[in-house]
């Protein structure tokens, strides 16, 4: 390298030519290093945006939880969000309202015992009163539960020899004592509606049994017992599933439960007056098509935008519950305006449509046309400051494709997509703002799961759907459970027609 330039009036025409090249030569060497540092910085900048966005990611994925985010809230851990509703407070006091009907303890007029306590004598003469007639009686009932024990009841069949012809004449047990000894319709009911519904474990549920009636059962005998009331309930999950195709709008939805230590996905169906749950190894379509609801179905789908449900045909509505978790999320997180806005748009028009006596707007009402206004601007305003991001060359020579779009831009994009399906609650009675029915009906499975761990045989998932889809679908209806379970062991169960009547 050329420490100084020497004078040039003093040097020949060879030096100067001499020079000359290693001036270049050296520049050359400069531009090359120039041009390294510029492509290194520029791999630098790309990575350091490449780990900032990164970072974000995980910083959002930290603070997503229940209130804010389609994550349920077993999820939240110890630090769970502070309560925060989205709708709006109703001005009434903490309470029982005027008219509700009361819980409180009041007395039968036919006890089931009575016990008398007599005056002896006189508290201050001390006088017999032993002959004497009570002129006034003070009443209390104490509310308690029997004695536990358990009832055997023996069925005795006569054998009689007919004196005409000498011949042997036996009597007929009933039809339903089969064996010399066997256990009744009530034990078997009473078990499985606390295994199923109350959702005790097999092993508490035996230990129950052993606590308060000094009995013992087996869980083999009450898988048998679940088996029993599973098949018998064959022909009354068909009833339930075919009026849930009758109907005019269904809730649907799934979630994750293991069995046999392996992941499957717990289906369901349900309106305000049915429910039906199905298991099966998969999440998507194939297994909505085997559960044999969706593919038929004609009505209006209401669930939470999972894409395997656009497979089907039917008109599709989608939860704004979700979608108002999502907003949340990106108002808080991401400082997103259009998102807090379109919040108040949505509870607003949602207040809007219940205040009508249909529960809906007309088509040609102004209160309608301005809501889809209003939500197009916003969705517009989003869409201006979510602009789609720009292929960086750094970028493309690290990794192929097309860089990943925000949550907020892929929410836009929904959002604007499907406007029709978000909105449908405003035009249709009957279709809802959320899929809140639907989460209901699959909460169960959660807590079931919670309690009880994975269905460890390979058909425990399938007796719980069925028959927990049974006894919901009475509990919707204000029918009793227990008695509703033990008519399955009798024969199959065929619900009312008013049940079944399409919605």
């Amino acid at each position: 390298m050329v420490e100084c330039l020497p004078n040039v009036s003093e040097l020949s025409p060879d030096e100067k030519s001499e020079l000359i090249v290693r001036l270049f030569a050296e520049l050359q060497l400069l531009r090359d290093t120039v041009e390294t540092l510029k492509n290194r910085v520029d791999f630098l900048e790309a990575e350091n945006k490449e780990l900032r966005d990164e970072v974000q990611e995980l910083r959002g994925k930290l603070a997503k939880n229940s209130k804010n985010s389609s994550k349920p809230p077993s999820s939240d851990g110890l630090k769970k969000p502070k309560p925060k509703s989205l709708r709006k407070s109703s001005g009434k006091k903490p309470g029982g309202q005027q008219g509700h009907s009361s819980a409180r303890l009041e007395m039968v007029d036919q006890p089931d015992h009575t016990i008398v306590h007599s005056v002896d004598e006189c508290q201050q003469c001390g006088h017999s009163l032993d002959a004497i007639d009570a002129v006034d009686c003070r009443r209390r009932q104490v509310i308690d539960i029997p004695p536990m024990k358990l009832e055997v009841t023996e069925h005795q069949a006569e054998t009689k020899c007919c004196p005409g012809c000498g011949s042997r004449n036996e009597a007929k047990f009933p039809e339903s004592v089969k064996t010399s000894v066997q256990y009744g319709v009530r034990i078997k009911a009473w078990l499985v509606y606390l295994n199923q519904y109350q959702l005790l474990p097999y092993d508490r549920t035996c230990q129950l049994v052993e606590d308060l009636f000094s009995h013992t059962i087996s869980q083999g005998t009450l898988y048998n017992w679940n088996l029993a009331c599973y098949r018998n309930l064959e022909s009354t999950e068909k009833q339930i599933s075919q009026a849930i195709l009758a109907s005019e709008v269904a809730h649907f939805d799934e979630t994750g439960i293991r069995q046999q230590g392996k992941l499957h996905w717990l289906h369901t169906a349900s309106t305000s007056r049915l429910t039906f749950y199905g298991l099966h190894a998969r999440r998507g379509a194939e297994a909505m098509i085997d559960l044999g609801i969706l593919p038929h179905y004609t009505g209006h789908a209401v669930h939470d935008h999972w894409k395997s449900y656009f497979t089907f045909s039917c008109d599709h509505s989608l939860c704004n519950a979700h979608h108002l978790r999502e907003l949340t999320y990106l108002a808080e997180q991401d400082q997103q305006a259009w998102a807090a806005s379109l919040i108040d748009l949505l509870l607003e028009a949602k207040t809007i449509s219940e205040a009508t006596p249909e529960n809906c707007l007309a088509e040609d009402s102004p209160e309608l046309a301005s809501i889809r206004h209003r939500y197009d601007a916003l969705i517009a305003s989003g869409l201006e400051q979510n602009l789609p991001p720009l292929v960086q060359e750094a970028l493309e020579k690290k990794k192929r494709g097309r860089p990943k779009q925000s949550k907020a831009k892929n929410m836009l994009d929904r959002l604007r997509d499907l406007k029709p399906q978000v909105l449908a609650f405003l035009t249709h009675p009957l279709i809802p703002f959320d899929n809140n029915q639907g989460e209901r009906d699959i909460r169960m499975a959660k807590l079931k799961q919670k309690i009880s761990g994975c269905f460890r045989g390979p058909k425990g998932g399938d007796i719980f759907a069925r028959i927990r889809g049974y006894v919901s679908t009475l509990r919707k209806n204000d029918c009793r459970i227990l008695a509703g379970i033990q008519s399955t062991f009798h024969q199959p169960p065929n619900l009312p027609a008013s049940i079944l009547a399409a919605e």
